[in-house]
């Protein structure tokens, strides 16, 4: 793993406001308003909100992939995006798409040599996160015969196969059936308890309350409320689901 340079948070927002335009002369569409959010090193954090509340958005400025149109995000201490950073980050994104021509293993390779894993060692790492996410069996078929939930578990062993520190998952269920998201939940816990810190996205209150210490909500890109998982859902009958629905003026009656 990529040593932590820092002992403040794992993933830090300062003030970050991000806004995209089609055209110069248009209204920009501003996707996050001035987020201040900090996640604890080594806990399991979930982001959750309504489609366009900035969750994708927020994962993708921590990944280095967009940059703030104002404030500053912060991974392990280091200015998101630069090359102290990358290394640091692991990142599945919600559709992850694969060489149809190349299988698991293949891919999984051509990864690791963009992370500088080579040789023996990379052979090695592949074989065990191939393990982790249940496809050694698969691991030297073809990408583009694999399902939904197989091209899932692939894009998982990728987002962790250079042992990075932050583990970011942008709706990781998806696609996965009941089996997958239980490995999906073990394997969660197994990155917590090697000191890893896992930044997710999902729409399935029900896992989240299951794996998360610690969850924000986002709504049209500003932050309404952020807490340990017991604090926030303990106000509202210990469910999540009840909480989510409350902050957003929704009800489960």
């Amino acid at each position: 793993m990529t040593p932590l340079t820092a002992s403040g948070p794992a993933v830090e927002f300062a003030s970050v406001t991000k806004e995209f335009r089609s055209d110069w002369w248009q209204t920009p569409v501003r996707a996050l308003a001035a987020l201040n959010l900090q996640v604890p090193v080594g806990q399991i954090f979930g982001l959750i909100g309504p489609n366009g509340s900035g969750k994708s958005t927020a994962l993708k400025l921590i990944a280095g992939l967009l940059r703030p149109t104002a404030g500053s995000c912060r991974v392990c201490g280091h200015a998101a995006g630069s090359t102290e950073a990358r290394p640091r980050i692991g990142f599945l994104p919600e559709a992850p798409q694969f060489p149809r021509f190349l299988t698991a293993r293949e891919s999984l390779h051509y990864c690791g040599g963009l992370s500088g894993l080579r040789g023996a060692s990379l052979a090695l790492r592949t074989d065990d996160v191939l393990a982790w996410v249940g496809l050694t069996s698969a691991a030297d078929r073809e990408a583009g015969t694999y399902s939904k939930g197989m091209a899932q578990r692939l894009g998982l062993a990728q987002a962790i196969l250079h042992d990075p520190a932050v583990v970011l998952l942008d709706e990781p269920a998806s696609g996965l059936d009941p089996v997958g998201v239980r490995d999906l939940t073990r394997l969660l816990f197994r990155l917590e308890q090697t000191g890893k810190t896992v930044v997710l996205t999902s729409h399935f209150l029900v896992q989240l309350e299951d794996v998360c210490d610690r969850v924000a909500l986002l709504h049209e890109g500003r932050l309404l409320r952020e807490g340990a998982l017991a604090e926030l859902a303990g106000a509202s009958g210990g469910r999540l689901e009840q909480f989510y629905l409350e902050q957003l003026g929704g009800s489960t009656q």
